[in-house]
């Protein structure tokens, strides 16, 4: 990050920042510019591409969909239905 951009960013994001802090803000994003240069130097053309890094296997049950309740089943705790729907109070007039 040059010290332009820094500046600019500041200025968006209402920031004022001492000359110390600068340093190291630009230190900080130079070490990681550093980091990700070397690890794009890192041929991986031969790597298979994963999702996670460690097998993941699911033992919950599996996923079928199964009507448990009918809506009359649902309803019959219901102070009033109509159609099918529950009949509540009208809340704002």
């Amino acid at each position: 990050m040059e010290k332009d951009t820094l500046l600019l960013l500041e200025k968006v994001n209402q920031l004022r920042l001492t000359d110390e802090e600068r340093d190291d803000v630009l230190a900080f994003f130079e070490n990681a510019d550093k980091d990700l240069q070397a690890l794009n130097a890192i041929d991986t053309e031969q790597v298979e591409r994963m999702v996670h890094v460690l097998p993941i296997a699911t033992v919950v049950r599996e996923d079928v969909a199964k009507k448990l309740f009918t809506r009359d089943d649902l309803q019959k705790g219901a102070p009033e239905t109509m159609d099918g729907y529950w009949q509540v109070p009208r809340v704002v007039e």
